[in-house]
C-alpha cells in the first residue's frame, strides 16, 4: 500500500506534469465501486468542465482542489496508481476511472485489486478531519507525541498504523521507524520513557524523509507494486534496514533480523536492537 512518501511522490509528479490548469473535458467510470461518492453518473457530470487548482496530500489521500469548489480525494489503498497518457493510448486492464483533459491527455486510475476509492465532495473535512497529525508538520513535536502516547494501552505497531493517531504511516515506515528508535513493536505505548518518545519522534520523520528523497519504496516488479506517475520505481528499497530483510544481518549490530506478526501485520525487527 502506498504510504506518505509514495503518495507525496505522486502529487509531486502530477504538479510537475502541469495537470493543474487544463480543463477536464470528460470522465469515464469502468468499475462503479471505484467511486465512493457521489454516484458514478453524478461524479462524471460534476467533474466535467472543472480544472484542478491545487494538488496535495493529507495522510495517504491525494487531494485535488477543483475550480468549482469541489475536492477530489483519492485513496490508492493496496494497488492503486495513476497513469498520465495521451488520449489515444489504448485503455489497459484495470484502468477503472479516466479523466480526459482538453490538452489531449488523460489521467487514468489503475487498480488491479479494486480497493482504491475516489470521492468528490464539497466538504473534504468530513473525511480528512478524522486523520491524526501529519508527521512531517512542525506541530509534530516530542511533547505532542508524548501527550498522545500517554495512557494508550495499545502496542506501538498497531497504534502507529492507526491513521487517526498519526496520518500517513504504513507497514514499511513503521517497521523502519521502530528500528531507528530501537523500540520493540509490542511495547505498550504508555510505557515509553521521555528519551524513548524523543527517539521515536525523531525516527518517524527521518525514515519518511528518506523515503521521499528516494521517490518511495518499490518492493517488486508486479502490477500491484508502486510506480510513480512518471513510471519510476521508488529507490528506497535499498535503504531499508529491517523491512522484508528476514534472516539478513541487522545493519547496526549484525544480529539476524526476524519476522513477527503483530496486530495481524507482518513485522520485521532486530531482536537485539529492539529487545522488549
Amino acid at each position: 500500500m502506498p504510504e506518505l512518501p509514495e503518495v507525496q511522490t505522486i502529487a509531486n509528479d502530477l504538479i510537475a506534469a502541469d495537470v493543474i490548469g487544463p480543463t477536464i473535458s470528460g470522465a469515464g467510470v469502468f468499475w462503479p465501486r471505484s467511486i465512493a461518492e457521489p454516484s458514478p453518473g453524478s461524479f462524471c457530470r460534476r467533474i466535467k468542465g472543472q480544472q484542478f487548482t491545487a494538488i496535495g496530500r493529507r495522510g495517504k489521500y491525494l487531494v485535488f482542489k477543483l475550480s468549482a469548489g469541489d475536492t477530489l480525494l483519492l485513496h490508492l489503498r493496496m494497488s492503486g496508481r495513476l497513469h498520465l497518457v495521451a488520449a489515444d493510448t489504448p485503455r489497459v486492464k484495470h484502468e477503472h476511472v479516466i479523466l480526459s483533459f482538453d490538452d489531449g491527455r488523460q489521467l487514468r486510475f489503475h487498480d488491479p485489486r479494486k480497493f482504491g476509492r475516489l470521492t468528490l465532495v464539497k466538504n473534504p473535512g468530513k473525511i480528512l478531519d478524522r486523520l491524526g497529525p501529519e508527521p512531517l508538520a512542525q506541530g509534530f513535536t516530542t511533547r505532542a507525541l508524548g501527550l498522545s502516547l500517554k495512557n494508550r494501552r495499545r502496542m506501538l505497531k498497531p497504534l502507529l498504523l492507526d491513521q487517526t493517531f498519526i496520518a500517513g504511516l504504513g507497514n514499511i515506515y513503521v517497521d523502519e521507524a521502530l528500528w531507528e528508535a530501537r523500540l520493540n513493536p509490542c511495547r505498550l505505548a504508555s510505557t515509553l520513557s521521555k528519551p524513548e518518545i524523543k527517539a521515536l519522534r525523531l525516527a518517524i520523520p527521518r525514515v519518511l524523509k528518506r523515503g521521499l528523497k528516494n521517490l518511495g519504496t518499490s518492493l517488486g516488479s508486479g502490477e500491484t507494486n508502486f510506480y510513480s506517475v512518471a513510471s519510476r520505481r521508488g529507490r528506497n528499497k535499498d535503504q531499508l534496514n529491517v523491512f522484508r530483510r528476514t534472516e539478513l544481518p541487522c545493519p547496526r549490530c549484525q544480529t539476524t533480523i526476524e519476522r513477527l506478526v503483530v496486530g495481524q501485520r507482518s513485522t520485521h525487527i532486530c531482536p537485539n536492537c529492539q529487545s522488549f
